[in-house]
Order: C-alpha cells, then sequence, then structure tokens
C-alpha cells in the first residue's frame, strides 16, 4: 500500500527492509507473529506503547501517570492471542502522548510552536482542534502536556523515528496479507475511557462495553462488522457500531473494500479490565481478554466467506 508524505529529510525504509518476518523488534515497534501466517487478518495496537523519552517526560508539566492517561493500556496484550491464530499483531511501542500514529503524519497545533509550520501541515482539523493531533497538545483529561512551545524540528524527528516506521511495517503487512491470500482483514485495536471526555461529544456520559468503527461502512463490509457485533453479543457486551467512534485515520486510510482491504477499529470500555485511576488490571482482565480470543478466532476464520 503506497503512503504519501510530505517532504521530509529521509525517507522512511521500504516496507520489505522493515518488515522480515518472524518476531520483529525496533525502537518504535514490535510485530508478533505466527510461525505461520494462516489467517488473512493484521492486527494493530497503536496507542499501547509505554516507552516514554526521559526528555519528553522533563519536557511535560505532567507526571508520568498523568501522561499515562492517554495511553490505551493493556491492549495489546489483551489482543495477544492473534500470533497464535494465525494473525500478525502489530504493536507502537511510543506512548501516544509522545506522538499518534492513529493521524495523518502532519495534523498540528500551530499554538503549540515557537516557529511557523510548513504550508503542508494540516492545521484545521477537528482532531488538531481538540489539542489531539499527531503532537497531541492535551492529555485525554484536557491537560496541557507542555510547559514551553516546540519547535517544528521537533514533530519532523518524532514523524521520522516513529510515525514512517510504523505505518510502513503496518503497510507491509497489509500488503504482504493480501499477496497471499487475496483479502486482508485489519482489526485496529483500542480502548475508551468508561465517560466521555471534555472534548468528546457525549462529555460526561457512561459508554458502551465496545464500539465498532468501520466508518460507517466504507472501510469495512458491513457483514464483518455484524459478525463482530454478534459474536460480542452473544458473550453478554454491550455494543454500539460508529458511535462516538466511527474510525480514524488508520481505518480511512487502509480500508479500501474494493481493493479486499478491510478494515476494522474496535474501542473497548477500559472500565470492564482495569482501574482507570492507577491503571493496573482488574479481575476482568482475563475474562475479556478470553471473550476477544473467541472474538479473533471468529474473525480469522471466516472473513473471506463473509465478504465473497
Amino acid at each position: 500500500m503506497e503512503l504519501s508524505f510530505p517532504p521530509a529529510p529521509s525517507e522512511p525504509p521500504a516496507p520489505e527492509e522493515i518488515y522480515k518476518g518472524g518476531w520483529l523488534h525496533s525502537p518504535a515497534f514490535d510485530v508478533l507473529e505466527p510461525l505461520h501466517q494462516t489467517a488473512p487478518a493484521v492486527f494493530a495496537s497503536p496507542h499501547s506503547g509505554a516507552d516514554y523519552p526521559p526528555e519528553f517526560v522533563e519536557a511535560s508539566r505532567l507526571d508520568p501517570l498523568a501522561l499515562r492517561k492517554s495511553e490505551d493500556s493493556f491492549v495489546d496484550e489483551l489482543f495477544a492471542s492473534a500470533p497464535a491464530m494465525g494473525a500478525p499483531l502489530l504493536r507502537a511501542r511510543f506512548p501516544r502522548a509522545f506522538l499518534d500514529a492513529n493521524r495523518e503524519p502532519f495534523e498540528l497545533d500551530p499554538r503549540m510552536f515557537a516557529d511557523p509550520l510548513p504550508a503542508y501541515v494540516n492545521t484545521r482539523s477537528p482532531r488538531v482542534a481538540a489539542g489531539l493531533g499527531t503532537i497531541a497538545r492535551v492529555v485525554s483529561s484536557g491537560a496541557d502536556i507542555y510547559r514551553r512551545k516546540l519547535r517544528f524540528d521537533d514533530a519532523l524527528h518524532r514523524v521520522n523515528a516513529c510515525y514512517r516506521p510504523y505505518h510502513a511495517a503496518l503497510a507491509g503487512l497489509v500488503e504482504r496479507t493480501l499477496a497471499e491470500f487475496g483479502f486482508c482483514l485489519l482489526i485496529d485495536c483500542h480502548s475508551m475511557p468508561s465517560v466521555g471526555g471534555p472534548a468528546d461529544a457525549d462529555s460526561g456520559r457512561r459508554r458502551v462495553d465496545i464500539v465498532l468503527g468501520d466508518c460507517h461502512g466504507t472501510s469495512c463490509d458491513r457483514r464483518l462488522t455484524e459478525l463482530a457485533r454478534r459474536t460480542l453479543g452473544q458473550r453478554g457486551y454491550v455494543v454500539r457500531r460508529n458511535v462516538p467512534y466511527a474510525g480514524a485515520y488508520t481505518t480511512r486510510h487502509y480500508g479500501a473494500p474494493q481493493r479486499g482491504v478491510h478494515a476494522l477499529q474496535i474501542e473497548i470500555n477500559r472500565a470492564l479490565y482495569m482501574d482507570e485511576a492507577s491503571l493496573r488490571k482488574t479481575p476482568g482482565f482475563a475474562a475479556l481478554a478470553g471473550d476477544l480470543a473467541a472474538l479473533i478466532g471468529e474473525l480469522t476464520r471466516a472473513p473471506m466467506a463473509a465478504a465473497a
């Protein structure tokens, strides 16, 4: 899958140079892969990274626990059964508060920067307005992250070091799966606060257990979305489609059902498996991981037939 980036000092390596199969580790991401990929699916967790650069923590006005409130903590572990079921799992190592891989490469708030931004930067997206661009201005609670303004070179470094390698690896996985099976189901794995935050349309309201985002049917065959909804509903979860999350950059960018790539975003209510204040797992974690393993089994067995 071809990625289009604005000009930058260095281009990312070609996907085939980043992704060689097996278990792959880089400063930006890990790929956990089965011995042999038997399922036409790829799982990705862009927001569960917890490797915080010391200089980033020092530049923040927030303590480490407050910074971590933007993480999708433990989501990569919730979906860790995917490789055993024949599908690779890509997980970011960098934290979301440092760089958000589920955005365009350059969605930036000019108020955060001491120098002018290039013309190709998207400064007007709803994500930027909410303070949640590629380089976030605030954490999910709405608290400002930085003590002082950044330089555009700071953003460029993060994009080159984290964003580009992550998406080159994801594109490589998707294209390899598509070439091998003629079909690829991309599951973008996330968690959400149990109550809508200050920048959300459902601010202050309790949320359902799981939200499935297929960009209102444009990024994924509706039968696959319905299979996920039905499987989770049968296990007792309250599931909603596209509200309040219909899918962000990854779902929109990679989802192309007309060419056999179906992208589905899954948002899991954090109260199901963790204490949102302390960021510690609760006893519900194991049960949820088991139910998600059942979902992974259904999705990895059924997509080719379901979307035929």
